[in-house]
């Protein structure tokens, strides 16, 4: 049984049992947004979504950041309800055209008044006309997985009911991975993530990959609930074995551990972004490949990304006092990268073969 961060602190938090067969094949039936194959009734390696709002070549004002377990106010166990409603003003306040939601949004994914509470703290969101992108986490189907799924893609219509997607932004590209489904090498789910990556649109400089458990983790969170996952290891292996041949710069944002690391593997950035309100983890031993060295504590936090003029700038800002009676943030972490040099295709054609 794998657990997510907040059980080895004492609060042991159990998804519900899968059904067994013959069920599962009912409700799968009976219905099939929860349960169709994400990547079966979409064979193309197109992109999902194609958000042409998005201008290639305009900036991009964009804020990333997950795990707030949108609950009951009253509720102050396994999530901080000042803190978290904070953060979703916050955000407003910093006007993003994008919000990339690392998982567990809600607490209780399968619960419906979650995400009403999610709805009514995130308003000023949808007032903006903010798009919102998520990803799952173990939370969205806590509860029960088939309920949970339901509601996640009810609220969150710009995905159109997919699982997982890949979203078209002008010069970036948005993919995001269902991480409560399997994720082996032959699994429907991975042969998509491989055909996404190897048919990248031209015009894609940065290319930004939803997760929500870690894909890259300090040595105690690998040393004590088993993070990164199998199968967050194959979706790695995917991507790495395709860098040679991958055009744009990449980043990989996870979540799951209620704290912010940042590692540089193979040329990708991977940032664990995951203090949006959910009780906090501490990381009492980062290793020398963790970029965030900071050991204050908590790590309550979000982050703006902008890109710009073939430029990617990525602050985090963390919270300085959660118990101020004024909250605050402060940046704490930032990095940059540049889109590479991309070579000069010839010009299409407009006028028909043989015609000068």
């Amino acid at each position: 049984m794998k657990l997510c961060a907040c059980c080895f602190f004492g609060r042991l938090h159990v998804p519900a049992p899968e059904p067994v067969f013959f069920l599962a094949l009912l409700f799968a039936i009976a219905f099939p947004r929860a349960f169709a194959s994400p990547a079966a009734d979409r064979p193309d390696s197109t992109p999902t979504l194609v958000f042409s709002r998005f201008a290639p070549g305009k900036p991009l004002h964009m804020v990333a950041y997950g795990d707030s377990r949108f609950t009951d106010p009253s509720t102050i166990v396994g999530t901080n309800p000042r803190v978290r409603e904070w953060l979703a003003a916050r955000i407003a306040e910093v006007h993003p055209a994008v919000v990339l939601l690392t998982g567990d949004t809600p607490y209780y994914g399968a619960r419906k008044s979650d995400w009403r509470v999610f709805q009514e703290e995130t308003a000023s969101w949808r007032a903006q006309g903010i798009l919102e992108l998520p990803t799952t986490g173990n939370h969205e189907i806590y509860g029960g997985a088939r309920q949970g799924i339901l509601n996640y893609l009810a609220n969150f219509p710009p995905i159109a009911d997919h699982r997982n997607y890949s979203a078209l932004l002008g010069n970036v590209e948005v993919i995001s991975l269902d991480c409560t489904i399997p994720g082996g090498p032959s699994q429907p789910q991975s042969r998509w993530f491989a055909e996404q990556l190897d048919r990248i649109p031209g015009q894609v400089q940065f290319l930004l990959i939803l997760y929500h458990i870690p894909w890259v983790a300090d040595p105690q969170t690998r040393l004590l609930i088993n993070v990164p996952s199998s199968s967050a290891l194959v979706l790695r292996g995917i991507l790495e074995s395709r860098l040679d041949r991958i055009h744009a710069k990449v980043v990989v944002f996870n979540g799951h551990i209620h704290n912010y690391e940042r590692f540089v593997r193979s040329g990708v950035e991977y940032v664990v972004t995951g203090g949006g309100g959910a009780e906090p983890y501490p990381i009492l031993i980062r290793g020398h490949s963790d970029l965030y060295r900071d050991t204050a504590f908590p790590v309550y936090h979000y982050l703006t990304v902008d890109v710009d003029g073939g430029r990617l700038h990525a602050v985090m800002w963390k919270i300085r006092d959660p118990g101020a009676a004024h909250l605050s943030v402060e940046a704490k972490d930032e990095f940059t990268l540049t889109a590479p040099i991309q070579k000069e295709t010839a010009k299409p054609r407009t006028t028909p073969p043989g015609n000068p």
